[in-house]
């Protein structure tokens, strides 16, 4: 998993891609090629 400041490009690698928000974060994922993941943000606290 990549961890990246901009997830644009990442976005754009393949088009099965999927941005996802996860307890802060925001992820991207890809179920057909799980090889495609990047991840921008710290989660928060509460």
């Amino acid at each position: 998993m990549k961890i990246l400041n901009s997830l644009k490009a990442a976005l754009k690698r393949d088009k099965n891609n999927k941005l996802v928000r996860r307890k802060g974060r925001v992820l991207i994922i890809n179920k057909t090629n799980p090889r495609y993941k990047a991840r921008q943000g710290k989660p928060t606290k509460k």
